[in-house]
């Protein structure tokens, strides 16, 4: 029992409380406000403004720990894929976006000289479609199919993200090619592709 705004009995109190449903929430980072309307029996109310604050989570990409190409020999080609790569977005934003870069170094084995050397310029990448996409948006594969690979002399847009939903992510399976000079040595050769987001 409760008294009222006369000093009467009012009975007993009804609350009706907003339900927040985490598995459904999809709201963007920040402090979000509603109010608790609480009415009695004889339909008086009382408010009480209440907040929550939905924390802004980061922006991250993942790759596989490595990758082998098939041997080649000199004057000849191989490729293969890279494995999978995932950007996973938990920033909250209320409209996200995000850009992935990928750059390279050159091949090389032994002492790294020229014969041992496989310049940017002979090593293409291209994206192909996302393989899994989470949340909403615009996902847009920077190189759809062998046609549009690119070579790796500069940095180049592996994916991006436009006018997406505040979590979300996605995957892709790059491909990577090298044409192996017809002056290269024989050998080892290594090198590192990195992707990054931002």
């Amino acid at each position: 029992m409760a008294t009222g705004p006369s000093g009467g009995s009012l009975g007993y109190w009804q609350l009706d409380v907003l339900q927040l449903d985490q598995g459904h929430l999809h709201a963007a980072a920040g402090t979000s406000s509603f109010t608790i309307k609480v009415t009695d029996a004889s339909s008086q109310t009382a408010t009480e403004p209440t907040s929550i604050t939905i924390a802004a989570g980061p922006l991250t990409s993942t790759v596989p720990s490595g990758a082998i190409l098939p041997s080649a020999s000199p004057g000849s080609s191989t490729s293969a894929q890279l494995g999978t790569v995932t950007v996973n977005d938990l920033r909250g934003m209320a409209s996200a976006s995000w850009t992935a870069t990928v750059t390279a170094t050159t091949f090389v084995a032994g002492g790294a000289t020229a014969p041992e050397t496989i310049p940017l310029t002979q090593i293409t990448y291209w994206s192909g479609p996302g393989t899994t996409t989470t949340g909403t948006g615009t996902f847009t594969p920077g190189q759809a199919n062998p046609a549009a690979a690119v070579n790796l002399t500069v940095p180049r847009t592996a994916f991006t993200l436009t006018a997406g939903s505040s979590v979300n992510s996605a995957a892709w399976n790059p491909t990577l090619s090298v044409s192996v000079p017809a002056s290269a040595a024989a050998g080892t050769y290594t090198a590192t592709i990195t992707h990054s987001v931002a």
